[in-house]
């Protein structure tokens, strides 16, 4: 194998894992519905925060939201794991390409990482950590939603790189 090939492979299974972590993350949360449910209820809730808050006129204590949220979540998960897996037979298919049809190949991929990393900072870290307070909560996914954003953006700036050997120079 050549040096880009072997670089367009480690894009490819980068980018699939990341496929593959969506796909344990919806599982995850359809089959264990009621746990996950209830961190978005007391994060919704805030009735874990610092006492006499300030903030927690925000709280949303509604069943009905609550669920509506969850499920908003787990079609955001999935609609980034479709993307994404998608994403990343069209760069299987085109490994052997010219670097021009690989670098149109990265298109959806490259939407897939975009609508996670959107997940893991908007939803988790901008309105779960701070319009909710989940930082101040024993309920904090933000340890694990920065993990994830850093996985996730660390893999599209890769997925984006161009090969040392002339990818993206018409090759």
């Amino acid at each position: 194998m050549n040096s880009r090939m072997d670089v367009r492979l480690c894009k490819i299974v980068l980018t699939g894992a990341s496929a593959f972590f969506l796909l344990l993350v919806v599982f995850n949360n359809l089959v264990d519905y009621g746990s996950n449910l209830a961190f978005v209820r007391h994060v919704l809730g805030m009735d874990t925060v610092f006492e006499a808050n300030r903030g927690s006129w925000r709280a949303i204590e509604n069943t009905a939201a609550h669920h509506l949220f969850f499920w908003m979540i787990i079609g955001w998960e999935s609609a980034a794991m479709v993307l994404i897996a998608v994403g990343t037979w069209r760069l299987w298919q085109a490994r052997r390409f010219p670097t021009q049809s690989f670098q149109r190949a990265k298109t959806l991929a490259t939407v897939g990482l975009t609508v996670g990393l959107l997940l893991w900072y908007a939803a988790f870290i901008s309105i779960g950590g701070e319009w909710f307070l989940m930082w101040q909560s024993r309920w904090n996914g933000q340890d694990a939603a920065l993990r994830m954003f850093a996985v996730m953006g660390i893999s599209l700036i890769f997925l984006q790189m161009r090969e040392a050997d002339g990818e993206g120079e018409g090759n």
